[in-house]
């Protein structure tokens, strides 16, 4: 992928963002994994070969999703070498989620600066996984501030990590691995032994990209506050707490950011109405505030632009 390619790439992500009537490559491939997880079920009975189809899945649809990238490019080019870019261009666009991400994160933010609880919650139960209906605001802040956070490195820098490093095929490789993780990689009863390779593989593909993401927010914290307590405290926090998440990437971030808002994050979840405990990431100097939605977001908006310069360094050198 050329500099010119990923600027336009990023450029339709930041105008168009994720139109809900255009085919998204992101929803094939979850609807294809839940057909593919209904199906499973009826041949593989026990823990071995659960494990077996997982290990499948999780090394399939990877490389279908290159191929399939790769092949599109191909026949694109062969009507033309400029055909073949824009494929290439449209394909790289639809790894990236920012636009997206900041639409649904000021739905959130307008609703509870409204006092609308009830659509706070709802606002909120479309980028987390944990159960929204009980939440009252400053388990909704928190809750939007550790999804800003994760997928900053989910969504954003991971994507752009791969694009440079592969262009579109393996972005869109990439993004087959995070929807596997997201849909079958939990650690409950019907996916555990269904969906640990996908789980795996997804803490693999996300290792780097979470850590440079998590320097990143420090940077950007740096820049758009101008003041070296705020970028020490961040780097501290980040040291201190990033490795106490359950996950071994979705803590870097998250401490990062709570290290810049000087707020803490984590505590109690609830999935399926049942509890989970979440190590405490940062110092709570002060409690949330909605004002710490918007904070995150511009924060997170600079980690994208830094994490678009660096990428445009790289392909340039």
């Amino acid at each position: 992928m050329t500099a010119v390619e990923l600027m336009l790439a990023c450029a339709l992500d930041a105008v168009c963002g994720d139109p809900r009537w255009v085919p998204h490559p992101v929803r094939l491939m979850g609807c294809g994994i839940a057909w593919l997880d209904g199906r499973v079920r009826l041949w593989c009975r026990n823990p071995a070969s659960l494990r077996g189809a997982g290990l499948v899945l999780a090394a399939g649809l990877p490389c279908f999703s290159y191929a399939a990238g790769w092949l599109a490019i191909e026949i694109g080019a062969a009507f033309g070498d400029w055909v073949g870019k824009g494929v290439a261009v449209v394909l790289a666009y639809t790894t990236l989620a920012a636009r997206d991400l900041i639409d649904h994160v000021r739905a959130v933010e307008r609703a509870l600066v409204s006092g609308n609880l009830l659509r706070a919650r709802e606002a909120v139960s479309l980028i987390v996984g944990r159960d929204t209906r009980t939440l009252d605001e400053v388990e909704i802040i928190r809750a939007t501030v550790e999804t800003i956070a994760e997928n900053a490195s989910d969504g954003i820098i991971a994507p752009l990590f791969y694009l440079t490093l592969g262009g579109a095929p393996l972005a869109l490789a990439y993004k087959a691995v995070n929807t596997l993780d997201s849909m079958i990689g939990h650690r409950d009863a019907r996916y555990e032994h269904f969906g640990w390779a996908s789980a795996r593989l997804d803490d693999l593909a996300n290792w780097l990209p979470a850590r440079l993401t998590a320097c990143l927010i420090v940077a950007a914290a740096g820049l758009l506050t101008q003041r070296l307590d705020v970028v020490n405290a961040s780097w501290r926090i980040l040291r201190r707490d990033g490795h106490r998440h359950p996950s071994p990437n979705s803590g870097r971030p998250e401490a990062a950011m709570a290290g810049v808002l000087g707020v803490q994050l984590g505590g109690v979840n609830y999935y399926d109405g049942r509890p989970s405990e979440r190590p405490r990431l940062g110092d709570p100097r002060r409690a949330l505030a909605v004002q710490d939605i918007r904070r995150a977001l511009h924060i997170t908006i600079m980690t994208a632009v830094l994490g678009v310069l660096l990428a445009l360094l790289v392909l340039l050198r």
